[in-house]
């Protein structure tokens, strides 16, 4: 399948039913997928909305409701789902968002990037929040994380964001569908109707300072247990390495078959990966472990530059950080990324003997 057809399918039996969102390349196929698929699920509804805006906020309305509700886009419609993605987290309300990433900053073009790095992992829009941040590397995964992304909504009460790229969402590869959703949770703050229960209000507004105060650190709780439930991440031939490179995504798979080329080719090149799968909460541990025993970790990204910040958190100056980027869409072949690390890595040897 498709990774964008993937991403359908699994919501379908993650129990979504509710589509909401309006056309922009390159994650065109997803919404064209859901309009067809949903037309057979009892109950589903598609809605190609007027605008970005008005898609998220549609989410919101069958959030509210309890149904499983899922929209997507690339780099500039999220830009515009901000402000209600921040309303979905301070109204606590379950949200999957998928964002099929493209060349920017503006426009930009229509190539595949992960520049959209910075607006996911900080919330990107107004306030103190976070959003689960997912990122597949590979169409089954887009599956997988897709089928979770609903799971970890409804169970911490947020919106969680599936990060994939143009390249992503365009190959084909061979995927196994999660099985159908049997049962979904029960939701008891949902807004039905009142009859035969006290009314139930949920909102954004609180006027009251301690109150929302409160609330916010109510929230930061939430964000602490889903750091400590959820980060995940994958390690790569990091027995005996002595340069670790943190990559995820698209720039995951371009950076494992440079490793592999670059081990086949000079045995004296003993380098690793780690390939962060939740973008938030970002493995910051596993780091920090690897970290007390390698000294040199390579950032690759299909960016200027923006997961280096948070590897340069994790590590607080105890280890070289060396940095390779390509933005605006360009996709390096392995064979450029691995002549990147082969320089870096010998440059590195050098200092130290000097």
């Amino acid at each position: 399948m498709y990774g964008t057809h993937a991403i359908g399918e699994a919501a379908i039996q993650a129990g979504c039913t509710c589509y909401f969102g309006y056309p922009i390349t390159p994650q065109n196929e997803l919404p064209e997928y859901m309009a067809s698929r949903l037309a057979q699920v009892p109950g589903g509804v598609f809605i190609q909305a007027e605008s970005e805006l008005a898609s998220i906020n549609m989410v919101l309305g069958a959030s509210v409701s309890g149904a499983r509700a899922m929209t997507s886009s690339s780099s500039p419609g999220i830009s515009l789902k901000q402000e209600t993605i921040s309303f979905l987290a301070g109204m606590e309300l379950p949200a999957v968002i998928v964002n099929i990433v493209r060349g920017g900053p503006g426009l930009g073009n229509i190539a595949p990037a992960q520049s959209d790095y910075f607006q996911a992992t900080r919330g990107g829009g107004h306030g103190d929040y976070r959003v689960v941040v997912l990122a597949p590397g590979s169409v089954q995964e887009m599956a997988d994380m897709t089928f979770l992304a609903f799971d970890l909504a409804d169970r911490y009460r947020t919106p969680v964001m599936v990060m994939g790229d143009g390249m992503l969402g365009q190959i084909m590869e061979p995927v196994n569908i999660p099985k159908k959703k049997k049962k979904l949770p029960d939701k008891d703050y949902i807004l039905t109707g009142a009859k035969g229960r006290p009314p139930r209000l949920i909102k954004s507004l609180i006027l009251d300072t301690k109150e929302m105060e409160d609330h916010n650190w109510k929230l930061v709780r939430k964000y602490e247990r889903i750091s400590q439930n959820e980060t995940r991440w994958e390690g790569f031939l990091l027995d005996e390495a002595d340069m670790v490179v943190v990559a995820y995504g698209t720039a995951a798979r371009i950076a494992k078959g440079a490793i592999k080329r670059l081990r086949r080719e000079d045995e004296r090149i003993r380098i690793g990966m780690i390939r962060p799968i939740t973008l938030w909460p970002f493995p910051t541990k596993a780091l920090v472990e690897i970290g007390q025993k390698v000294k040199d970790f390579f950032v690759f990204e299909m960016s200027t530059g923006q997961m280096v910040d948070d590897v340069r958190l994790a590590l607080e100056g105890k280890s070289f950080i060396h940095f390779y980027g390509r933005p605006g869409g360009v996709v390096p072949t392995p064979a450029e990324l691995a002549r990147s690390m082969a320089r870096h890595y010998y440059q590195s040897k050098r200092k130290r003997r000097k």
